[in-house]
């Protein structure tokens, strides 16, 4: 309604320009005449497709406000009735936010990294847990794009974040009305039966953070079972991608009861140290790791060694200890004395693996693979497997040790240790040791805490 720009509704609220418009209720950005600010009108007009169902959840919104007081929340500031020739219904003032919604946001081409989910996710949750704890709960039942704003970011920060429209809010005790309100796609399956609970606003909650994720509305990714299948779509941590899946399980048994449990689950996720070099998503300057996201999951290489002044000495070693036994085979052969060649089968094995231990030096490269559901260690040598791989399920991996270097002082004295990185899982351990230049101090401590930080697992310091 073009024609409206310019009114003076309630003796003193100028119509500047319209916000958004829905069948019988239309919403304005208006200048209070007495405080000379811009606020936001709510309008319930009769006609139009108003229904008595409107008109309670316009009340509702309205009274629901009344109660609140949160900084990400709009205000409630005054409520009237519209009486005049031409317009004839409610009028709801709150104060205006300046900010853009997620979704104008998503049109203009923002892209949201899993960080910026996460504190998005954590500021929500926020929210959530004021509203919950209410009495009665407060449910705001359409947790979507467009009724989340976003303020401009402000150097490494996300930006303000504030969740608006309250049209849709129900409180506990209104349960009984079994209004069915929402948005298709991010609603809930009980939501359909007109049931909500607090968990109902978790499941829109992390059906908008897929939408950012994807950047595809919910209702048209794929589903199985009733559980969206957004997986695939996403280059997002496990960790993160199950804490996810949690939110938007079908079942309320299987979410998370609470926005409380919620939000402690999600911080748990990140273990990641103040360090900035730690944070960094790539190994600090000078590493010689090879890491990379694969459609398998997280990978990181470990080159060999390569020659170095123990590799030298080792190889004399093998010359002198392999050419001693040419010699003795040498000697057991031509004499006939073939006892001699079995009493030396244990130096031939010694032998061997001098020789395996110089080629593993120059060629052998170690092996990490984080996929969705295990971790994998394996060495090899162009190719061949040196070893038998270890695999750790990540659901029994507990905690990632990481020993810095340094000297120690126990019972027998100080004790020179090099780093170490165990990674552990019951009686099983995946342990990887400093070898520089292969792999040295900072690159353990680093690999360390972004393991941590991609399987949700905490990260312990030990000294032994």
């Amino acid at each position: 309604m073009a024609e409206m720009i310019g009114q003076i509704l309630g003796d003193r609220y100028e119509l500047l320009r319209e916000l958004g418009s829905h069948p019988g209720r239309r919403t304005y950005l208006a200048l209070d005449r007495r405080r000379y600010e811009q606020v936001v009108l709510k309008l319930l007009l009769f006609g139009g497709g108003m229904t008595w169902d409107d008109f309670k959840l316009f009340e509702r919104e309205a009274a629901v406000l009344q109660t609140l007081d949160h900084a990400a929340i709009p205000r409630y500031l005054d409520y009237f009735e519209i009486n005049t020739p031409d317009l004839k219904g409610f009028a709801l003032v709150q104060t205006y936010i300046e900010a853009k919604s997620l979704a104008t946001w998503q049109a203009e081409g923002r892209v949201f990294s899993e960080e910026d989910l996460r504190l998005l996710a954590d500021r929500l949750l926020d929210i959530l847990i004021y509203l919950h704890s209410r009495q009665p709960p407060v449910i705001h039942r359409d947790i979507k794009p467009t009724n989340i704003l976003l303020g401009d970011r402000s150097g490494h920060d996300l930006g303000k974040v504030y969740l608006v429209d309250f049209g849709a809010v129900q409180t506990a005790i209104a349960d009984s009305t079994r209004t069915v309100v929402g948005t298709y796609g991010y609603m809930p399956p009980e939501q359909f039966g007109g049931k909500t609970l607090p968990a109902s606003d978790l499941y829109t909650l992390g059906m908008t953070l897929i939408c950012l994720a994807t950047g595809t509305p919910p209702d048209e990714l794929p589903q199985k079972e009733l559980r969206v299948q957004f997986q695939p779509l996403v280059s997002l941590s496990p960790p993160f991608i199950r804490w996810l899946e949690k939110m938007v399980a079908p079942a309320l048994e299987e979410r998370f009861d609470s926005a409380t449990a919620a939000r402690q689950a999600l911080k748990q996720l990140d273990t990641s140290p103040r360090n900035v070099f730690l944070r960094a998503k790539t190994p600090p300057y000078g590493s010689r790791l090879q890491v990379r996201e694969t459609p398998q999951g997280l990978l990181v290489q470990i080159p060999p060694v390569g020659f170095n002044a123990s590799l030298f000495s080792l190889i004399l070693f093998a010359v002198v200890w392999n050419g001693f036994l040419v010699v003795w085979y040498s000697v057991a052969i031509s004499s006939g004395f073939w006892l001699m060649a079995v009493f030396a089968t244990g130096h031939l094995a010694v032998g061997l693996g001098l020789i395996g231990s110089i080629l593993y030096t120059l060629l052998g490269w170690q092996v990490l693979l984080v996929t969705s559901k295990d971790l994998r260690f394996y060495e090899h040598i162009l190719g061949f497997r040196w070893r038998r791989p270890k695999v750790l399920p990540l659901e029994v991996i507990e905690q990632i040790e990481f020993q810095p270097q340094g000297t120690y002082r126990d019972r027998e004295g100080d004790q020179e240790l090099s780093s170490k990185l165990v990674i552990r899982a019951g009686s099983q351990a995946i342990e990887l040791t400093e070898n520089a230049p292969s792999v040295t101090s900072k690159d353990l401590e680093w690999l360390a805490y972004t393991l941590g930080r991609y399987l949700g697992r905490r990260v312990v310091e030990s000294k032994t």
